[in-house]
């Protein structure tokens, strides 16, 4: 039998040693941080952007020990950061990050995968197949869709049209890829009124332009009108919304889809953060008809919490999605799988599913619709609080926004600066049809009701100074 030789562990390189000094002060800046979020305002201090002067300046002249660069950071960084991690932090749709998927992003930066092709990660490629099966899952969308992980809304959004245009102009015997759009047969594309600004930066780069749309009025909440839709047909794109920015308002799908399907429109759904409401048994009814869409765009950084840098474009026909968007070189070989580079505009390209499906693990099915229902309920407190300390509430609260007025444009403006100089929680101003509001977005699945309850009184104490 032969022997066996005791070796000891080698000793660790000094490349190793640099990098574990690293990632441990990167830990434990990022522990003492996340600890300290409850007892600081949420707002960065005012002096805390000219601190960052100290971060700025020429190239330095040699290196600098990776620790020190993280120690720098913290010194100079944390402070000017706004506490959206927290939760009082009720701007801008900002959902939080779960646990799940902010160490999930900590292992993908550590493991450094290209998601391009299954061959240079073969993890990237299967947890984002697995991650946007259940989106669809989750959403109620078919599950032979074609679906891609991108870096957030606006590409969401212009993926997926991008897919409905080529779709629309192969259908007229164009290839828009090959020929460009100089001579294509001329598309229509038709919005609402209160149509998002990412999703008009979407056509306009897409060559299909600003000022050619046709505008849908829409009602007091935001909603596109049914009995206001233009003839509709097989040149034609139709955008609906799914979850209004400020009311969170939804357009009338199932009214409006049934008549543009039948007409051979492409249907597509701007659903940032509304279209998750479909995994929530007492909201999914606000999504009913969106299902019939031909294409979603949504983030997951909204409602799943999963952090920033994670849209998700998802459409009907697979086919026109590769088409339109996938990339072919020869050294790019082909597996029989599905791969990742021909669902996205990018080619190489952070595996950001990995972190979509640490997120949705650790929330299943039940926990994804927790997260609504407790903001929603948060939202209807909200409400509820500051009309009864006699201010105007603007819109019918029917998922996570409320908007308020506090009076006359001038006095909610104050009212806004008072509360967010105040520290206890961030909201920020909006204009809605003529009227200025405070507009509150709950989304992070780190808000409670002691966080609400603050937040509220904070609110009326500013507003009553």
């Amino acid at each position: 039998m032969a022997s066996q030789t005791n070796h000891s562990p080698a000793p660790a390189s000094p490349e190793l040693a640099t990098r574990t000094s690293a990632l441990k002060q990167a830990a434990q800046t990022a522990f003492d941080y996340l600890g300290g979020l409850d007892n600081r305002a949420v707002a960065p201090a005012p002096d805390s952007a000219a601190m960052l002067d100290a971060l700025s300046g020429p190239v330095p002249e040699g290196p600098t020990d990776p620790a020190e660069v993280v120690r720098l950071l913290a010194r100079y960084g944390n402070a000017a950061t706004v506490a959206n991690s927290g939760g009082r932090y009720f701007g801008f749709v900002n959902g939080g990050c779960l646990p799940a998927a902010m160490a999930a992003a900590w292992l993908v930066s550590a493991w450094d995968q290209n998601a391009a092709m299954r061959v240079q990660s073969p993890v990237a490629a299967a947890l984002e197949e697995t991650a946007l099966a259940w989106v669809y899952e989750l959403l109620g969308l078919p599950a032979e869709c074609g679906g891609s992980v991108v870096t957030g809304g606006t590409m969401a959004n212009f993926t997926a049209l991008d897919a409905a245009r080529h779709h629309l102009l192969e259908r007229a015997g164009w290839d828009v890829e090959a020929d460009g759009l100089f001579g294509a047969p001329e598309l229509c594309v038709v919005v609402g009124e209160e149509a998002h600004p990412s999703l008009l930066k979407s056509l306009a780069m897409l060559g299909l332009g600003k000022k050619r749309l046709v505008q849908v009025p829409a009602d007091h909440q935001g909603r596109m009108r049914a009995d206001a839709l233009p003839n509709l047909d097989q040149r034609t794109i139709l955008c609906l919304q799914a979850g209004n920015v400020n009311t969170g308002a939804f357009d009338p799908a199932a009214a409006i889809c049934p008549q543009a399907r039948a007409a051979g429109a492409w249907i597509h759904v701007d659903g940032a953060f509304g279209l998750w409401a479909a995994a929530s048994p007492k909201h999914r009814h606000l999504v009913n008809g969106f299902e019939m869409a031909d294409s979603w765009a949504t983030d997951a950084h909204k409602w799943p919490n999963i952090g920033y840098d994670c849209g998700l474009a998802l459409v009907r026909n697979e086919t026109a999605l590769r088409a339109a968007v996938g990339i072919r070189a020869a050294y790019l070989g082909r597996g029989e799988r599905r791969e990742p580079a021909d669902y996205t505009p990018e080619l190489s390209r952070r595996a950001r599913g990995i972190e979509l499906w640490a997120g949705l693990r650790q929330l299943g099915k039940t926990g994804m619709a927790e997260i609504v229902e407790r903001t929603c309920a948060h939202a209807q407190r909200f409400a509820a609080g500051l009309r009864a300390a006699g201010f105007e509430i603007l819109n019918e609260v029917v998922l996570n926004q409320v908007l308020v007025s506090f009076g006359n444009a001038e006095k909610t403006a104050r009212v806004i600066a008072r509360l967010q100089a105040g520290g206890v929680c961030w909201c920020g101003p909006t204009v809605w049809q003529g009227r200025t509001a405070m507009r509150i977005s709950v989304s992070s699945w780190v808000t409670t009701e002691e966080d609400v309850e603050l937040s509220l009184n904070a609110m009326v104490e500013a507003a009553r100074d």
